[in-house]
């Protein structure tokens, strides 16, 4: 039988935890608690899956607590089961962070420390008839990440901020400040500092898309998902490291007319980088578009249509947010291929 003490984000918290005991009261120290739970499979402990202990009581079916990278085509009553199997998971993890908490309040941590929980992407539970996060395009349940901030310098606390923020990008040069660091001249990343006191905006408009699928900009009103118009345009990856998750990139992959020296881009402090053509959409070996909602351009207004199933015809609208787009991509000195592929080359 097992209990709390055998899954292992137990054992990463006491890492953490342990760590708070023996450093909270020395200065400028960073702690990272990094956790790959709430992940598939599903499983949690006993008392995890108490909150939800009606659905586990009347429920007969099988277990079905990692769901494929697919479209979701199983019976209602299956899928509600993994929705409860992960809220279990989740509710697990809360309890982990409330550890950290409780270690805040008993080391009196909260008058000079800046706390973040910040997740790196969503899962798709069934909603848009899929599972996981290999869907294309992004919709919220993927894009839209919890983000919580306690900054002790403004004490901000039970509010909810409608700055538009991208954590991604915005954690560093946020970070940078706090502890009197200036930011590099490379960060994109917008400082928090003000929009965590007092809702002050850092942005107009936020990227966010998959390599060779749809991109994606949003004022955290409207979304705008502009797809492949052009796939014939080639696809690159551009990097100084030639390996994948799971394996270094194969020797078709680096042949002669597939991969060539290249650049240096704006940010790789004057270093050339391998450009290697690839397949359409294929990353580590998941191609996406097969479980995209076909190769088009999405518009959606969240305010009337917060579960994104209604696209909105708005030529202007889209035109504008069009215009941002490339205007994004430029910043983030995105490729010029890139801009030909999304049919923005001459925006």
């Amino acid at each position: 039988m097992r209990t709390a003490a055998d899954w292992p984000q137990t054992r990463t918290f006491d890492g953490g935890l342990d760590f708070l005991k023996r450093n909270h009261q020395a200065d400028r120290w960073f702690l990272q608690i990094e956790t790959f739970d709430p992940h598939e499979p599903f499983f949690s402990p006993p008392e995890a899956k108490a909150p939800y202990a009606e659905h586990f009581k009347n429920y007969s079916g099988k277990l079905f607590d990692w769901p494929a990278y697919a479209p979701a085509t199983e019976p209602a009553e299956l899928r509600e089961h993994c929705r409860m199997e992960y809220a279990a998971l989740v509710s697990y993890c809360d309890g982990q962070l409330g550890r950290v908490l409780d270690a805040m309040d008993e080391y009196g941590l909260w008058d000079d420390t800046m706390l973040i929980v910040w997740t790196d992407h969503g899962f798709l539970l069934g909603e848009h008839d899929c599972w996981a996060k290999m869907h294309v395009p992004w919709y919220e349940e993927l894009a839209r990440t919890p983000f919580f901030v306690w900054d002790p310098r403004c004490r901000a606390q039970g509010v909810a901020r409608q700055s538009l923020v991208q954590p991604a990008i915005d954690l560093a040069p946020t970070l940078l400040d706090f502890f009197g660091v200036p930011p590099t001249s490379d960060m994109i990343g917008r400082n928090l500092r003000e929009a965590i006191a007092h809702d002050t905006p850092v942005r107009q408009y936020g990227l966010f898309g998959t390599w060779g699928a749809h991109v994606n900009i949003t004022t955290g009103r409207h979304v705008y998902m502009r797809a492949t118009t052009d796939p014939s345009v080639p696809l690159y990856e551009y990097t100084l490291m030639p390996a994948r998750m799971r394996r270094m990139f194969s020797p078709a992959e680096l042949a002669p007319g597939q991969v060539e020296l290249a650049g240096p881009l704006p940010f790789t402090k004057g270093m050339s980088v391998l450009r290697i053509a690839q397949a359409q959409g294929e990353i580590d070996g998941i191609v996406p578009a097969a479980v995209a909602v076909g190769s088009r351009h999405l518009l959606f207004d969240l305010a009337r249509d917060s579960g994104q199933q209604n696209p909105i015809n708005d030529p202007v609208l889209e035109s504008q947010m069009a215009q941002a787009l490339a205007e994004g991509m430029r910043q983030a000195h995105a490729p010029q291929e890139q801009f030909a592929r999304l049919g923005l080359a001459g925006i």
